[in-house]
């Protein structure tokens, strides 16, 4: 177990910059969970705690030892890949035990210490396989295996579901938390999941364009995201935004002219952008005018993507289904609005 602390990391390669000036500190045994849009660079700050990247900048610090220009074989860190990254010519005890063979260990210590994670994994009645033999989920349960008994300070976690289909994806996913929590290692991890980013960390960091848009608990940036990329990023499905302008006394006036009653103190007055997510978008007597586009029947309520009157996109989450081409009026709920300014997007 240990501390990761990154200081300004930077990473360029020539003119562009795919990371800069990444600061973040891991508590020791705790998840970090990566995520942010394809090329903000998750993979690329992996890589680079892994030493498989050359840093343009900044220091990486691992249990309070400088690893940044560290061998990846000198920084006692486990990477899981995507593409579980497995020896197809060796069995899964080969595979699980090939670290502890080149670190000089006996024999028996490697049996024992195979098997105990093979056991621990459920995957003990595999050993004499080889992946070929296995299935998606019995290979990554391989790989976190092979991890696992290097007994490292640090895992690191490279999108390692998205191979599986969505049933396995949620009970690997079980399987991973359970896991980390049990060994307690402090471990990175990188999806585009959001339900795995929601569910697996302890904490979340948003990336957009190589810089950090927000650090904080999945809840805190669900719930107060910091601008509108991490606002329609993080939820599923995404969040509205709508044009509107705030009026004195803690209301807001949508581009349409329906006036929508806010908490007080929300800002002065002047151009906004007004947030809602789609659960928070229910029908109403007396609410805004919306034509139904297209209805996605989810079973248990249904997706209503809807048209204003100013033709300001609206998508609502409701418990029945609405024709298309029909009408309907719609509410959003008051205490569940979140405000951005317009210009820059940051929220209010």
């Amino acid at each position: 177990m240990a501390t990761l602390q990154l200081h300004g990391l930077e990473k360029r390669f020539g003119p562009a910059s795919v990371l800069a000036g990444i600061d973040l500190s891991l508590a020791d045994g705790e998840m970090l969970v990566i995520v942010g849009a394809s090329g903000c660079g998750k993979s690329t700050l992996l890589r680079l705690v892994a030493g498989l990247e050359v840093p343009s900048g900044g220091q990486i610090v691992l249990d309070g030892r400088d690893i940044t220009h560290l061998d990846p074989a000198a920084r006692d860190i486990a990477m899981v890949f995507q593409n579980y990254a497995l020896y197809p010519h060796m069995t899964v005890f080969d595979n699980m035990a090939y670290a502890l063979r080149i670190r000089g260990l006996k024999r028996a210590e490697i049996a024992t210490q195979v098997q105990a994670a093979a056991d621990l994994l459920g995957i003990g009645a595999l050993l004499a396989r080889k992946p070929r033999q296995l299935s998606g989920g019995q290979r990554q349960r391989v790989a976190m295996g092979r991890a696992i008994v290097r007994n490292p300070k640090l895992f690191l976690f490279d999108e390692p579901l998205s191979n599986l289909d969505a049933k396995l994806r949620v009970q690997m996913r079980a399987e991973i938390r359970r896991l980390q929590r049990r060994l307690g290692v402090t471990s990175l991890y990188v999806t585009h999941d959001q339900v795995e980013a929601m569910t697996l960390g302890d904490r979340l960091l948003v990336l957009e364009g190589g810089r950090t848009a927000q650090l904080a608990t999945p809840m805190d940036v669900f719930a107060r995201p910091a601008d509108t990329y991490v606002a329609g990023f993080i939820g599923a499905p995404a969040m509205n935004f709508l044009p509107a302008a705030l009026l004195p006394g803690g209301a807001a006036r949508l581009s349409g002219g329906q006036v929508i009653p806010l908490p007080c103190g929300a800002g002065p007055a002047g151009a906004v952008t007004l947030g809602v997510r789609p659960e928070h978008v229910s029908l109403a007597d007396n609410g805004i005018p919306l034509t139904v586009e297209l209805v996605e029947p989810l079973g248990s309520e249904t997706l209503v993507h809807g048209r204003m009157a100013d033709g300001t996109a609206l998508l609502a989450k409701l418990p029945g289904a609405a024709p298309v081409g029909e009408q309907v009026t719609v509410a959003l709920a008051p205490d569940a609005v979140h405000l951005f300014d317009a210009a820059s997007g940051k929220r209010i």
